[in-house]
């Protein structure tokens, strides 16, 4: 879903009928933690991990363009051969509230007072925040959509992105509904925000409050204000900050344990939108924003992000088409068996011997940081 405004809009997805030639071998069945009304809870345990074979998995990319991009882009990118275009069904579109001081290896502590630093911007011009997205569901997920939301105010100048937790499908829910009315309600909560002062830990308390569809989700969203980036982010959602090639910044996973992520529910058994980190990163003309999903930092480590980063510069790609050439490299990293992923080192550093990449909904959102003078 992406935002232009006080319009919602919903975008075309676009098919790629192209069957990957190196199918990865294996699954998690019971994907993450997940709490129940008894105020009890699955999560990843040794016991309960099993592995299973899989098909190679089918792309199917979805692609959520705000119009002003589409009407003004000069950009046509492909994604693989024999793209089609079909009409999907509307999506809906601080606690602690410590600020966490970021330093330029992008780690984070409380008593750290290190800035990013910054370069004098022309006090006739203004920051713009320039998106697009790229969602390309689980193969055995692509007929409900996926479990995965987000959106993009584009006049608001805030992005975000949720992750529904997969463990639900065991009791018959599907986690996708709660992902996607928590992020329809962050919409609703940025555009009661004052202009230019978006604050993202309060939208996601109201948003939050607001959301009754059973299920839980992961939740990070991102406002642009003069003198940098707000944000929030909760669970093993998150985002980059990518400047000249180099990753400045990212989010920290937030886990209970190995594939247990914070999450947010309708109910009284998850985490708080008060456990969620909060943000303020000053940021520079020419800086790449990249959020996404697990099924992103799962697969992907920073620099190959970055790397993908610096070629669509280079290319002249927009937004939406970085964020297309981040996903395909994202679920190719997936499906392979062999390659080192952040995941596997992670499953590794628990006691598990699991090699490859993990096969998951994948959603990117790419921001390029822009000056727009002031009219």
């Amino acid at each position: 879903m992406a935002v232009s405004g006080s319009k919602v809009v919903f975008g075309d997805v676009y098919v790629d009928e192209l069957v990957s030639s190196c199918g990865n071998g294996f699954e998690f069945l019971k994907p993450k933690g997940v709490y129940f009304a008894d105020r009890s809870h699955i999560s990843c345990r040794k016991a309960g991990m099993v592995l299973r074979k899989q098909e190679q998995p089918l792309f199917v990319c979805g692609h959520y363009v705000s119009p002003t991009m589409s009407r003004n882009s000069k950009y046509n990118p492909p994604f693989g051969p024999r793209i089609k275009s079909i009409r999907t069904s509307p999506l809906p579109c601080s606690s602690s509230r410590a600020v966490h001081d970021v330093s330029f290896d992008g780690s984070s502590s409380d008593d750290q007072t290190t800035s990013l630093p910054q370069r004098a911007i022309p006090s006739e011009q203004t920051l713009t925040l320039v998106s697009g997205s790229c969602y390309l569901p689980h193969p055995a997920k692509v007929e409900k959509g996926g479990e995965d939301a987000h959106f993009i105010c584009a006049d608001e100048q805030a992005i975000g992105v949720a992750d529904g937790v997969g463990g639900w499908a065991e009791v018959g829910i599907d986690a996708g509904e709660f992902a996607r009315e928590l992020m329809s309600n962050s919409v609703k909560a940025i555009r009661d925000e004052p202009k230019g002062s978006v604050d993202p830990a309060r939208v996601l308390e109201k948003a939050h409050s607001s959301t009754k569809s059973q299920g839980s989700s992961t939740a990070c969203v991102i406002a642009l204000h003069k003198e940098g980036l707000h944000a929030i982010n909760l669970g093993d959602s998150g985002f980059i900050v990518v400047r000249d090639g180099s990753t400045v910044f990212h989010s920290p996973v937030q886990q209970h344990g190995f594939n247990f992520t914070y999450q947010l529910d309708s109910g009284n058994n998850g985490d708080l939108p008060s456990s969620g980190q909060v943000f303020r990163i000053p940021i520079l003309p020419g800086d790449v924003i990249v959020a996404g999903t697990d099924g992103l930092f799962d697969n992907l480590y920073n620099n190959e992000v970055a790397a993908v980063v610096v070629h669509a510069l280079r290319a002249g790609f927009s937004p939406e088409s970085t964020a297309k050439e981040i996903v395909a490299l994202a679920r190719e990293r997936a499906v392979d068996k062999n390659k080192q992923t952040p995941f596997a080192k992670a499953a590794q550093d628990a006691g598990y011997r699991y090699n490859g990449g993990k096969l998951d909904d994948i959603t990117v959102v790419v921001s390029f940081i822009t000056i727009s003078a002031d009219m």
